[in-house]
């Protein structure tokens, strides 16, 4: 049968167009006992992926970006046969294979063999395209795989109690009850980043920061980009967002990472929460620029959350700092806990440089629709974010129309916006 597939791949998928696909469909249709041998060949193109930098959940979003659910739902059946096959995953990878879209997530109109054939064969067409990106750790199952995981499952009982405050802040229906819960998990963050920093200064630990990704779709996601910048500064990481890609690469230490992960995750939720419940208020004034609104209130509300959660990292430093100043917790062979940060942001600092060591790729530019989420609701002390009347004059052009950008262009970034 590898020759109906080579034949069928061969016309599908190195020409363009849907009289290209309907050729190579035709003849999958017309040999169902090939069915086996063209999921193999679909595996391989999955294997591929991993060896160009992707992950799973990469893979699975952006085939959905791309194309639709139910492709996608096809490309998360490929994934979890490639992957049965290997031994040991590291956690984010079984994290992310545990969180893919079963066959009860496709749509419920099957398609026909010649429609599935389709199906197939326009998504191994976008696989074999897919660009390298950069790689976030090994390829599971290389020589290399055991030297960068991160360790054994085991959560720290302080992420059990974040986990913890987080879920009430999502259930509430309070924002003030919601953003003070937000607050202390953010506190409980910033000091079990920095007991790991001291624990990594004492022992003289060899760990280097590493990087995950995390998704960042549509709709909003220039204020959803934002946000993540935001938590990721605040737990002493460093975002890059590329949003024709769907993601955002996130470079921090493990510890930090993870926290990043959890508190983005968390408010997305309750930024939707209460978009939702301030746009029940506009439309009841009779206001009907939905899609402006909530843009606007997403950016806002990223801008807000990202003041309280640094000062909340500040304040937490600075009462740490005051304890090893006193004796209690300073790092053995170290002069305090600020060198100890300062060594680490350097770090985190030169591996998101030597990561992303250029200007965004011209395919990472394509201009969406920005839109100045300032114009939300703002607490009463004024913006949340200090942002400059004008971009520095000394400052490099930055595109604010960009679906792409590093944490440095953000201050010009705002000050375009406006207030």
């Amino acid at each position: 049968m590898e020759p109906v597939i080579d034949q069928a791949c061969a016309a599908a998928l190195y020409a363009e167009g849907d009289a290209a696909l309907d050729t190579g469909a035709s003849l999958l249709a017309a040999a169902p006992e090939a069915d086996d041998a063209l999921h193999r060949r679909g595996e391989e193109f999955v294997r591929r992926a991993w060896e160009r930098g992707w992950h799973p959940a990469d893979l699975v979003r952006f085939v959905r970006l791309e194309l639709d659910e139910r492709r996608a739902v096809l490309a998360a059946t490929l994934i979890a046969a490639e992957t049965a096959r290997y031994g040991e995953l590291p956690p984010r990878w079984r994290a992310q294979l545990d969180e893919l879209p079963g066959p009860a997530a496709a749509p419920r109109n099957k398609p026909d063999r010649f429609g599935y054939a389709s199906d197939l064969l326009e998504l191994y067409r976008l696989l074999l395209r897919l660009p390298a990106i950069e790689p976030v750790g090994p390829v599971p199952g290389t020589a290399a795989d055991h030297l960068h995981r991160p360790p054994a499952p085991g959560e720290p009982r302080m992420l059990t109690r974040i986990r913890a405050l987080l879920a009430k802040a999502e259930a509430t229906g309070f924002p003030e009850e919601a953003e003070a819960l937000t607050s202390k998990a953010q506190e409980l963050m910033a000091r079990h980043s920095i007991d790991e920093a001291l624990i990594a200064a004492r022992t003289r630990s060899t760990e280097t920061p590493g990087a995950c990704r995390i998704g960042v779709e549509p709709p909003y996601e220039s204020a959803k980009a934002i946000l993540l910048d935001a938590v990721a500064s605040a737990n002493r990481c460093q975002a890059v967002w590329n949003g024709d890609l769907g993601f955002s690469t996130v470079v921090g230490f493990e510890a930090d990472l993870e926290a990043v992960e959890l508190l983005f995750t968390s408010l997305l939720v309750q930024g939707t929460a209460a978009m939702t419940r301030a746009e029940a208020g506009q439309r009841a004034s009779g206001r009907k620029r939905t899609k402006t609104f909530r843009q606007s209130f997403l950016m806002a509300y990223a801008q807000r959350l990202g003041s309280r959660l640094a000062d909340t990292t500040e304040r937490a430093t600075a009462a740490a700092d005051t304890d090893t100043e006193t004796g209690a917790g300073t790092a053995e062979g170290t002069s305090g806990l600020l060198p100890v940060l300062a060594a680490r942001d350097v770090a985190v600092t030169e591996t998101a440089e030597r990561m992303f060591p250029g200007p965004p790729p011209p395919g990472s530019a394509a201009p969406p629709t920005w839109t100045a989420g300032t114009t939300a609701p703002r607490p009463p002390t004024g913006p949340a974010w200090a942002i400059p009347e004008k971009a520095p004059t000394a400052a490099p052009p930055v595109d604010v129309t960009a679906k792409s950008w590093r944490k440095s262009d953000l201050p010009i970034i705002r000050a375009r916006l406006g207030p």
